[in-house]
């Protein structure tokens, strides 16, 4: 069980995302926030700067996006989510430039952008070739562009123990392997770098982010609720995920799990003249 594989269709991504919101913040701060602020350093947005972030969740990218650009600047921020997006909002009640939208970044009517950024939100889209292109294509030439995904097998321990306690205790079959998807090819550095090349960026260059969760408890279990991988409980009754949560834990604990590999790539590159639109 992967954080796709709990999140396959664009119903279940929203509806995993608007159960998580609350949990998400939590969460932030072990997880989200550090890699939101890791993607806006290595992009660099500049006071002035007309932001979108793409697929923006709670607003780990939003945010610091927001305090670089300052009053001179905007962010749009755009998510599917409407309780992510209403968790945003609070969390941004003092950057008057931050506007939080609930909507469809593919449908979103904006371009000439001076940053576009993408934090863990590409692999959600229905296609992510033609929905990353299409973002490019939402700078101006010349804007930075840039995109985070998982390295590797980055979180994937959490979905296997996860997918392991639900089946013990609801007494069904494991989840079989995902199906193959773009993102399996290019969760290295230089596969990741040759493809936004391909995507319509220029002098891409892509850092590696390290980033290791205590698996605590509360941390283990928020990875979790606070995350994508909350769509496998969204139909469990509220005994069962408790069940869960214990024998979750305790697989972790019987394996001696003390840590998450929550390590990403930050892509980031320079918007072309003539980029997919």
């Amino acid at each position: 069980m992967s954080l796709m594989s709990v999140s396959h269709g664009s119903k279940d991504i929203r509806r995993a995302f608007d159960a998580a919101a609350a949990d998400f913040t939590a969460l932030g701060r072990y997880l989200w926030d550090p890699i939101g602020a890791a993607t806006v350093a290595a992009v660099g947005p500049r006071p002035g700067d007309r932001v979108l972030d793409a697929c923006c969740g709670a607003g780990a990218s939003a945010i610091p996006a927001a305090r670089m650009v300052g009053r001179s600047g905007s962010v749009d921020a755009v998510d599917v989510s409407g309780p992510m997006v209403d968790e945003l909002r609070r969390r941004a009640s003092d950057l008057p430039r931050l506007g939080a939208h609930c909507a469809d970044v593919m449908a979103w009517d904006g371009d000439g952008y001076d940053v576009v950024i993408s934090a863990l939100g590409i692999f959600f889209l229905p296609d992510m070739t033609a929905g990353t292109e299409r973002l490019v294509g939402m700078a101006r030439p010349g804007g930075r562009v840039g995109f985070t995904i998982w390295r590797g097998e980055a979180m994937v321990a959490a979905g296997k123990y996860l997918g392991r306690a639900v089946a013990e205790v609801t007494n069904t079959e494991p989840p079989g392997e995902r199906e193959p998807h773009l993102i399996d090819r290019i969760n290295q550095a230089e596969p990741f770098g040759a493809w936004l090349t391909g995507r319509g960026l220029s002098d891409v260059d892509v850092v590696t982010h390290e980033l290791r969760l205590p698996m605590t408890p509360e941390v283990a279990w928020l990875v979790i609720v606070g995350s994508g991988y909350r769509g496998a409980l969204t139909e469990l009754e509220p005994d069962t995920v408790a069940a869960v949560r214990e024998r979750y834990l305790s697989l972790l604990a019987e394996d001696e799990i003390s840590e998450l590999d929550a390590g990403t790539l930050i892509g980031v590159g320079t918007a072309m003249e003539g980029a997919a639109r």
